[in-house]
């Protein structure tokens, strides 16, 4: 049987479902996973390329006719072949370091699966509670109503902390979507990051790495939701009474803005900066049919824009070194299968589309308990026909 509803209601359900489910994962999937964080691997099976990215040091294994490596002063560094996952070269991968909002790449990983594009949501008191004194907004206002789409382009492009606590309010609330967000970076194989604050605001003990924004980029480019908002140069917001104004991408190698020459073929994928982790970024370009990701945290040498003259030069490295280096490591896990408990993967909205509706927009939504919520829970399936309103 099929029931209809109101557009209106049908958000309401859609939303307060899946959020109500979503705060119960982050607990069952530690009580399914039974351990704790797993050290650095050095034990039995643990290769001499994974153990390698755990020493101190610049790592690199130059063949015949291979570049020298630039001059880099970040603290951490990492160039790796996205498709393939090999390591190619790295500094101090595994450093764990603040990561300003690179930290964005894991929420969105995370989140993006759960809340359709189309969805439209009205902001309500408190949801934009708690966002942290100097945070990068991107102008979401109490009472307006904005479709899921236009949040990921503020958090994407303006790298707005208003947008995901919204996005966040939506799937469970705060301290559940960072939960949700560390079984994620485990279930990776990221395993040096620390979430305390999904927007990646300065907050004690939050930490990732070189290694881990890495596999955080790489994984992003497999995500075609997530490829298309990362690689946006510009877009428009909802303003008040109808307006819309424009938002630029704040990755000046993608837009070429405040001197920085826009690189070559880059797609992506995310900068950051606070006073306490220094400019970050996760860069990934294509060439030949290749796609490089890179990382560097925190340039201890020249200005705001050293962190996107590093990582240039270390994308022009990686593409000249193609076929001349030996990986030094590698971003997969084994067979690129979860690190750990199939459970700790947040996947628990599956939606068949119609056709003729847009994208994202779910007409069968099976709410499943992917962190052990049980047989019952796994059953429930609630069909909704939606009535769109957004106009179009």
């Amino acid at each position: 049987m099929t029931i209809g509803f109101s557009s209106r209601a049908v958000r309401s359900t859609c939303v307060l479902c899946v959020a109500g489910l979503l705060t119960l994962m982050p607990a069952a999937a530690a009580a399914r996973a039974g351990r704790s964080d797993p050290g650095p691997p050095g034990g039995p099976g643990a290769t001499a390329q994974q153990a390698s990215l755990y020493r101190t040091g610049t790592q690199v294994r130059p063949g015949p006719g291979a570049p020298g490596l630039p001059d880099v002063s970040a603290l951490s560094w990492v160039v790796a072949d996205a498709d393939s996952g090999d390591v190619l070269a790295a500094h101090d991968a595994h450093r764990k370091l603040p990561p300003a909002s690179t930290l964005k790449t894991l929420f969105a990983l995370t989140v993006l699966p759960v809340l359709p594009g189309g969805i439209r949501h009205e902001v309500r008191a408190g949801e934009l509670s708690g966002i942290g004194p100097g945070s990068s907004l991107v102008g979401v206002v109490e009472g307006h109503t904005y479709r899921v789409s236009d949040l990921w382009n503020g958090v994407f492009l303006n790298s707005g902390n208003d947008a995901v606590h919204v996005l966040a309010s939506l799937t469970g609330g705060w301290s559940a979507t960072a939960a949700r967000m560390q079984a994620q970076a485990r279930a990776l194989g990221a395993l040096d990051t620390h979430v305390r604050s999904p927007d990646g605001y300065d907050a004690p003990g939050q930490v990732s790495s070189a290694f881990d924004l890495a596999v955080f980029g790489r994984a992003g480019l497999a995500n075609p939701d997530f490829a298309r908002y990362c690689g946006k140069a510009e877009a428009y917001f909802p303003g008040g009474e109808g307006d819309r104004y424009g938002i630029v991408n704040t990755n000046r190698l993608l837009t070429g803005a405040d001197g920085v020459a826009p690189y070559p073929g880059l797609v992506g994928v995310k900068n950051g900066y606070t006073s306490n982790a220094g400019n970050t970024l996760i860069a990934a370009a294509r060439r030949d049919g290749r796609t490089l990701v890179v990382t560097v945290m925190n340039p201890q040498e020249g200005d705001g824009h050293a962190v996107y003259e590093e990582a240039r030069s270390l994308l022009d490295w990686g593409f000249a070194a193609s076929g001349r280096v030996e990986p030094v490591g590698s971003l997969a896990t084994d067979e690129d299968a979860p690190s750990g408990p199939e459970a700790a993967a947040p996947v628990p909205v599956v939606s068949a589309r119609p056709a003729g509706h847009e994208p994202g927009w779910p007409e069968t939504g099976a709410i499943l308990g992917a962190a052990g919520l049980g047989a019952g829970v796994m059953a429930l399936t609630l069909r909704l026909k939606l009535v769109r309103d957004d106009g179009s």
